[in-house]
C-alpha cells in the first residue's frame, strides 16, 4: 500500500526495534501481532495542530515560583527539522527529567534520593520560525532502575515532540556527552547503528553557554526520514 503523502523510511538498524533482548520492559509492551500499515494522507501529515495560546509555553525548569533548584542550571538549545532538512517552526516540544539526585517529581517514583521542592522537571516550548528551541534545566542525576543487576540509567532528559501533524509525532531521548554509563545502557544501546545511536548525544555549545551562569547544550532533532533522530519510547 502506497502513501498519498509518501516519505523516505529510515534505514534499517537507525531505529530501535520494538522488543530489544536486553531492555526488559520491552518484551511485555512490544507488538504481538504484524503492524497494520495506515497510509500518510494529508491529515496524518498536517494535523492536529497545538496552540501556545492553549497550551501555555514554560521554558524554565531551574526554579519554582522565583525559588532556585538544587543542581547544576543548564541551557538546551537546538532546532527541529523535517525529513528534509527544513526547520519546523511552531512544533510543540514538552521536556521531562529527573532531579539533580536522579529523582523524578512524581508519586511513583519511590528512588530515596531526595526531591527537591524547587523542581518539577517539566517544561514545553514551541519552535520559532527558523524552527528553534531552547529552555533552562537542571542537570539531572542517574538512577537505578532494576532492568538488571546493578543497572543505572545514564544521565538523560525526555522529549516529546508534535511536528506539523500525526506523522512528526516522537518521543525520544537526549543524552549527555562523555556519560560512562551509555556504553552500559539497554536503552541507548538497542539502536543498533552507531551514528544514528549518537544522535541522541547532545553536544556541549560555547554559543549555548551563559557567561557566569549555565553552561548550554545543543540537541538537533530530526522528525522522520532517513536522517530521522531514534525514537526512544521510554
Amino acid at each position: 500500500m502506497s502513501d498519498p503523502a509518501p516519505y523516505r523510511h529510515p534505514i534499517p538498524g537507525t531505529q530501535p526495534p520494538y522488543d530489544a533482548p536486553a531492555y526488559g520492559s520491552t518484551h511485555k509492551r512490544h507488538p504481538k501481532q504484524p503492524l497494520v500499515h495506515i497510509p500518510t494522507t494529508l491529515t496524518e501529515a498536517s494535523a492536529p495542530h497545538f496552540d501556545p495560546a492553549v497550551f501555555t509555553p514554560q521554558a524554565d525548569m531551574s526554579q519554582v515560583g522565583g525559588r532556585s533548584a538544587m543542581g547544576e542550571r543548564i541551557i538546551v538549545a537546538g532546532r527541529v527539522m523535517d525529513e528534509n532538512g527544513r526547520p519546523l517552526r511552531g512544533a510543540m516540544v514538552e521536556v521531562w527529567q529527573a532531579n539533580s539526585s536522579g529523582r523524578y517529581h512524581h508519586a511513583r517514583d519511590q528512588h530515596d534520593a531526595p526531591l527537591d521542592p524547587n523542581f518539577e522537571g517539566r517544561a514545553r516550548i514551541f519552535t520559532d520560525e527558523n524552527g528553534n528551541y531552547s529552555f533552562v534545566s537542571i542537570k539531572p542525576g542517574a538512577y537505578p532502575w532494576r532492568n538488571h543487576a546493578n543497572a543505572w540509567r545514564p544521565i538523560h532528559i525526555h522529549f516529546g515532540l508534535h511536528g506539523a501533524g500525526f506523522a512528526q509525532r516522537m518521543i525520544t531521548q537526549m543524552y549527555f556527552p562523555g556519560d560512562p554509563l551509555l556504553p552500559l545502557d539497554p536503552v541507548f544501546n538497542s539502536t543498533a547503528d552507531e551514528a544514528a545511536r549518537h544522535r541522541l548525544v547532545s553536544v556541549f555549545d560555547l554559543d549555548v553557554t551563559k557567561p557566569e551562569w549555565a553552561l548550554g547544550y545543543r540537541f538537533d532533532i530530526t522528525l522522520r526520514g532517513q536522517a530521522a533522530t531514534p525514537f526512544e519510547n521510554a
